[in-house]
C-alpha cells in the first residue's frame, strides 16, 4: 500500500456522491471533522492481497510510530486511490481499513474512518513542520514481521522462554523473586532504587515504547541529531556536533580496546543467507535480521561482527600460546529490525555503531579469568566517558541453572567487584549459543533500561565455524568465545548521557557534557568589535574547541545563548582583559575566575586528561553558522 501522513490542525469532509464499491451510510456518517490529528491517506494495492492481517499491523504500527513523534492519539484513516496505479480490491483494502482501525483504538487511539467508495469534499491544514508531511510505501512480508525481516528461532525461544529471577547480594546469597499486581516480591530493595526500577522493567518483558524520551529533545534542540524521515524507521542524520561527538567516543573505545590487547580488524556488511555456519548461527541469535535479494543471492545484514570474525578464525592457525586472543572492530554500521513500537530515539535503533570484541579461550577457567580483565575494561570505558561506574549503572546477571550451580563464587565475585546487588536471570535450560552474560545497564527517568556493555560466554560458534586451535598435546580443540561489546552501541551511549544530564538536571544540576566531549569547551564574547580580531587570535591559539560569538547582540543576549550551548568556560573579553592579559571566566557551575592564557591552557589540558580530540565541528564564527532545523 501507499500511504501520505499529514499531522493537521484539522480535517474535515463530507461524502457527496457513491461509486459502486461504497458502502452505504447514513447521513449522519457523511460528514466527519478532527482536530490536531494525524491523518493517513491510503490507497490499498494488489500486493497486500492475502495479508490483510499482517498489512493493517503494519499500516497501524507506522501510524503509531508517526503519531508518537508528532505527539498526537488522534488519527484519521481516509481511503485515497490516487496513490498508486495498481489498486487491489476493495474487500481487501476494506478488511485491512477496518482492522487498523481496531487495532489503533485497542491501543487508545481515537479514530475518525472516512467511508469507503465515495467521492469526497474534504479540507485539510498542515501544521507545516519538518514531520508533518511524509509518505512511504508499506509492505507487509509473508509473516507478520514484513519489511524484509527475518525473525530468528532464537528470538521465537526467547519469547517463550520461562525465567526465575533473583537478586544476588553482596553476602552471594541468591534471594528468589516474584511479581504480584506488577509490583516486584521477595527482597528489600532499600536504597537500591534504580536496582527496583531495573528489576521491573526485567521482569515485565516489555520494550515497547512510551512517550518521548527527554534525550529527543535535547538531541534535537542542541543540533546533535534528528529523525530521518526519507529512511527507514530508526535510522538518524548526524549534525555536525553529533557527528563529532559520536566520532570522539568510536575513538575513545578504540583505544582503549587497543591498549588491552585489542587487534583490530575490518569486515563487510552483508553476508549469505544460504552460508551453513551463517545459516545455522542466525538461528542461535534472539535478533530479527534486514534480508536483501542481490543480483547474485539472497543475503542478509550484519545484527553484529561475529560472523567476519570467526570465518576469519576458521582460517586462521592457532596455538595454545596464542590465548587468550582478542580480536575487535568497530561495526559501523550493524543492523537489527527492531519491531517499530519498540524504536525510541537514540536508545533502540536499527542501525547502530557496535564495538564488538572476541576473545578465544582454551578452557572454562581461561575463559572467566579473561572476563574479569575485560570487566575491568568495561569499567575503565564507562567512567572515561563520562558515568559514574557502578553508582549510575544496574548490573545484570543471564545465566543457565548448571552454568550458576558450578560458578556460584565466579559470579559472586564480579558482584563483590560491582559493590552493588545485582539482578540474575535464571534459565533452566540453554536457549541460545551462551551459557551465561551479564550487563550493565542504564535505567532512564521513564525507567527504560539500556545495556551499555555486554560480555558473553558462547560455547556453540567454535564448533559452528570449525574454529580451532592446537592445544599442547598436539590436538585440535575447538576453543570458548567470549562476546564482549565494551560500551555497548555508540548510538545508545550518546542516549544514555544525554538521559542521564536529564536526570541530573531534574535534581537542580545545570546540563553539561563531560569537557572531552562538548562541541564547544571555550567560548569568547568580544564586548565590541575592536577586541573581535584579539578574541579570534586567542581562541585559535588554545588548544581547545573555542568558538567567539561575533553576531551584533548584547552581551547578556551572548551569555544566554552560551549558557543554552552547555559552555563550559564563557569568556567576556574587553579592553581590561586586553590590557591586563588576564581573562575573566564564568564556568558551567557558577564560579567565576580570572585566569592568564597560559593558566586557561594548563587548565584545560588537565581537563582533556588525554582523551581524544576533535577540531571544533562548525566555524569559529557564530555569525557564519548556519541552522540546521530551521
Amino acid at each position: 500500500m501507499r500511504a501520505l501522513f499529514i499531522h493537521a490542525d484539522y480535517l474535515e469532509y463530507e461524502a457527496k456522491k457513491k461509486t459502486k464499491l461504497a458502502d452505504d451510510i447514513s447521513d449522519a456518517e457523511k460528514k466527519g471533522r478532527i482536530e490536531e490529528a494525524l491523518v493517513t491517506y491510503i490507497s490499498f494495492e494488489e500486493i497486500d492481497e492475502g495479508k490483510e492481517e499482517a498489512s493493517a499491523k503494519l499500516l497501524a504500527s507506522n501510524v503509531m510510530e508517526i503519531a508518537e513523534k508528532v505527539e498526537t492519539k488522534n488519527a484519521v484513516l481516509y481511503p485515497y486511490a490516487h496513490l498508486s496505479s495498481s489498486l487491489g480490491k476493495p474487500a481487501s483494502g476494506k478488511e485491512i481499513l477496518e482492522r487498523t482501525a481496531e487495532i489503533l483504538k485497542e491501543e487508545g487511539y481515537a479514530v475518525l474512518s472516512s467511508p469507503f467508495g465515495w467521492y469526497k469534499s474534504f479540507k485539510i491544514s498542515c501544521k507545516g513542520h519538518p514531520l508533518s508531511e511524509l509518505s512511504r510505501e508499506i509492505v507487509a512480508g509473508e509473516d507478520e514481521g514484513g519489511d524484509g525481516e527475518e525473525v530468528s528461532e532464537a528470538l521465537k525461544s526467547e519469547e517463550k522462554a520461562v525465567s526465575s529471577w533473583f537478586v544476588l547480594g553482596l553476602d552471594g546469597e541468591l534471594k528468589p523473586l516474584e511479581t504480584k499486581n506488577n509490583k516486584v516480591k521477595g527482597y528489600d530493595f532499600g536504597d537500591h532504587k534504580r536496582l527496583k526500577q531495573f528489576t521491573q522493567y526485567e521482569m515485565a518483558k516489555s520494550r515497547a515504547a512510551g512517550k518521548e524520551p527527554p534525550h529527543v529533545d535535547l538531541m534535537k534542540r542542541l543540533e546533535l541529531v534528528d529523525y530521518e524521515p526519507a529512511s527507514d524507521p530508526g535510522n538518524f542524520r548526524y549534525y555536525p556536533k553529533g557527528r563529532m561527538m559520536k566520532s570522539l567516543l568510536e575513538t575513545y573505545v578504540n583505544q582503549e580496546v587497543q591498549r588491552t590487547g585489542g587487534m583490530e580488524i575490518e569486515t563487510p556488511i552483508m553476508y549469505d543467507f544460504e552460508h551453513p555456519s551463517l545459516k545455522s548461527y542466525l538461528h542461535r541469535f534472539p535478533a530479527r535480521q534486514y534480508s536483501i535479494q542481490t543480483p547474485d543471492k539472497r543475503v542478509f545484514l550484519r545484527f553484529a561482527a561475529c560472523f567476519g570474525q570467526f570465518l576469519m578464525m576458521h582460517d586462521a592457525t592457532v596455538s595454545y600460546k596464542h590465548l587468550p586472543m582478542r580480536l575487535y572492530e568497530m561495526s559501523h554500521y550493524s543492523f537489527r529490525a527492531e519491531q517499530r513500537g519498540e524504536l525510541t530515539g537514540l536508545r533502540r535503533l536499527r542501525t547502530f555503531t557496535m564495538p564488538d570484541c572476541h576473545s578465544f579461550c582454551a578452557d572454562i577457567e581461561m575463559a572467566k579469568q579473561e572476563m574479569q580483565e575485560r570487566f575491568q575494561l568495561s569499567w575503565d570505558v564507562l567512567n572515561g566517558i563520562g558515568f559514574q561506574v557502578p553508582d549510575e549503572l544496574e548490573f545484570a546477571i543471564r545465566v543457565t541453572k548448571d552454568f550458576y550451580d558450578e560458578n556460584s563464587e565466579f559470579l559472586a565475585d564480579l558482584v563483590k567487584k560491582w559493590g552493588k546487588p545485582a539482578l540474575v536471570e535464571m534459565w533452566d535450560k540453554r536457549f541460545f549459543y551462551f551459557i551465561f552474560k551479564y550487563e550493565w545497564n542504564f535505567v532512564d527517568a521513564q525507567g527504560k533500561a539500556s545495556a551499555l556493555n555486554t560480555d558473553q560466554l558462547d560455547v556453540e560458534n567454535a564448533e559452528r565455524y570449525d574454529i580451532t586451535y592446537v592445544g599442547a598435546d598436539g590436538k585440535n580443540h575447538h576453543p570458548y568465545i567470549l562476546h564482549q561489546s565494551p560500551s555497548g552501541a555508540i548510538e545508545r551511549v550518546m542516549y544514555a548521557l544525554l538521559e542521564n544530564i536529564h536526570l541530573k538536571q531534574m535534581t537542580g544540576e545545570k546540563p553539561k557534557f563531560p569537557y572531552w566531549l562538548a562541541p564547544t569547551q571555550v567560548r569568547f564574547l568580544p564586548v565590541h568589535d575592536d577586541v573581535l580580531e584579539n578574541c579570534k587570535e586567542l581562541a585559535s591559539k588554545l588548544n581547545a574547541r573555542a568558538d567567539v560569538d561575533d553576531r551584533d547582540q548584547s552581551i547578556g543576549k551572548k551569555i544566554r545563548d552560551a549558557e543554552k550551548d552547555w559552555i563550559d568556560f564563557i569568556i567576556v573579553f574587553g579592553e581590561k582583559e586586553q590590557e591586563s592579559g588576564k581573562l575573566s571566566i564564568r564556568r558551567r557551575d557558577g564560579t567565576q575566575e580570572e585566569l592568564t592564557m597560559e593558566e586557561l591552557a594548563s587548565k584545560l589540558a588537565e581537563m582533556q586528561k588525554g582523551m581524544p580530540t576533535a577540531p571544533l565541528p562548525l566555524p569559529m564564527l557564530l555569525s557564519r553558522r548556519i541552522s540546521f532545523r530551521g
